[in-house]
This record gives structure tokens, C-alpha cells and sequence, in this order.
């Protein structure tokens, strides 16, 4: 990866401003503090999360609670740090209560997320979860259906893998999901040195990202990994009951 130059981290900084000062929606009434997100700015790897939960609130920096505590020891077992990628959500304040998003505060939020990835142009974005999947692929499809399945898109421009995966939080509310999130995991390092997706897809601008649909779904092109297999009946059981209770 090639570190950020000065322009960007400057319009990163200036971004991180403004968010926490947003008025956009109701939720900078309830909030603590907004949460911008944090990392490396140059880095070829980006996660999307859902919301801040209390403790992010608490704080103004994202998964620094249990499932934050959980995405290091994943990183860590492909050889990152957090400090080493960028960690962002869809949205930039906490819903109360941890409910689910609504609709008029992801609209208002997600130009913040479209243009910290304009700025970082990461090869890959890992989007954790329903939320931040379907808001970035513009495809209704749940997370079980699409998790560790590498999809051509572009922001902005710029060509990238979206690779979804289980919240850490599911693994959190569902032991048994975190042999799935270690599988899925591991083949980001092979994602990450994949030639970029080919040009000609349609990209998605702040005006109609969450509407329209980011990019066509594609099967995984050749260079990336093969797409994971479906979980047994059992534990797509268990991940539905937590997906009813908006955990992932």
C-alpha cells in the first residue's frame, strides 16, 4: 500500500470535523460523540460496519467494545493491525438503544462514508454485516446468502472488491459463526493481492448510492478466491434468529 499523501489526510481530517459536528439527522441529539471512523488512510483495506454501539459513543472511535476486541484477533490472525487498515460505519452516530437505522439517518450519513472512500480508495472493502452490505452493493440480498463472496464495484472511479462478511457480533451472539468469520477471514490476504476488477462498471454517486444498486452483481472473477460455502442448515438457523434481533 502507498502511504496517504498530505491532501488526503487533510480532507480526512476535515471530514472527521464536520461529522463531529453533524446536524444532519436526530441522532446528534441523543449521541455522545459522533464516530468518524479511524485507521490508516493509505491502507488497501477498509471495513464498513453498521452504527457506533455504547461504547464507540463513549468515545468517538469505532469497535472498541466486544466486537472490536474480536475484529483484532481476526486481523491478527492474517498478520494486521487495526492500526494497519480503516474502520468506518454506515452510520457516524449511535441509534439509541443500538435499534436498527432508519432510513432518513443513513441517507444523511452516507455521503460522509462515499467520500472517505473517494479518499482512501481501498483495493477492498469488507462490508460487516445486512447494513453496510446492502447500502454498498444496492443488492437486497441478507448477509448468509453473500458473505466471502468477493464483488466487482467502483466508487468514485475507483475499481474494488466488496467482500461481505458476518458482523463480529454474530459470532458474538452465535459461537458457532466464528469458524465462519475465520474462514471468510483468510481469503482477504489472497483479495488483497488480486489484480483490481476490470473497468466498466457503474458507479454509484452520493445522490443515488442506497437507491440504485452500486455495482451488478458478478460471480468472483478468476483471480479471487472462490466463494465460501453455504452454512449447514443449523447454524443459517442460528444466524437468522440473531438477524432478527439486528446484531448483524
Amino acid at each position: 500500500m502507498a502511504p496517504a499523501t498530505d491532501d488526503t489526510t487533510s480532507a480526512l481530517d476535515a471530514l472527521r470535523a464536520e461529522v463531529e459536528a453533524c446536524a444532519l439527522c436526530e441522532l446528534h441529539v441523543t449521541r455522545t460523540r459522533g464516530v468518524p471512523g479511524e485507521g490508516d488512510p493509505g491502507s488497501d483495506l477498509m471495513f464498513v460496519g453498521e452504527a457506533p454501539g455504547y461504547h464507540e459513543d463513549q468515545q468517538g472511535r469505532p469497535f472498541v467494545g466486544q466486537a472490536g476486541r474480536l475484529l483484532q484477533q481476526l486481523l491478527a490472525g492474517i498478520g494486521l493491525t487495526r492500526e494497519q487498515v480503516f474502520i468506518a460505519n454506515v452510520l457516524k452516530s449511535r441509534p439509541p438503544n443500538n435499534r436498527d437505522p432508519r432510513p432518513e439517518e443513513i441517507a444523511a450519513c452516507q455521503p460522509y462514508l462515499w467520500r472517505q472512500i473517494e479518499l482512501i480508495r481501498p483495493r477492498v472493502i469488507c462490508t460487516l454485516g445486512n447494513f453496510a452490505t446492502k447500502l454498498l452493493s444496492g443488492d437486497p440480498a441478507g448477509i448468509t446468502r453473500v458473505h466471502g463472496r468477493p464483488q466487482p464495484m467502483q466508487v468514485g472511479g475507483h475499481s474494488l472488491y466488496l467482500f461481505p462478511i458476518f458482523h463480529p457480533a454474530a459470532a458474538l451472539y452465535t459461537p458457532a459463526m466464528l469458524a465462519t468469520l475465520k474462514e471468510d477471514f483468510l481469503r482477504l490476504p489472497e483479495l488483497l493481492q488480486s489484480a483490481p476488477p476490470g473497468e466498466g462498471l457503474a458507479a454509484p454517486s452520493s445522490a443515488t448510492a442506497g437507491t440504485q444498486p452500486a455495482a451488478a452483481p458478478a460471480p468472483a472473477p478468476e483471480s479471487a478466491p472462490a466463494p465460501a460455502s453455504a452454512p449447514s442448515p443449523a447454524a443459517s438457523a442460528r444466524v437468522g434468529e440473531a438477524e432478527q434481533l439486528g446484531l448483524f
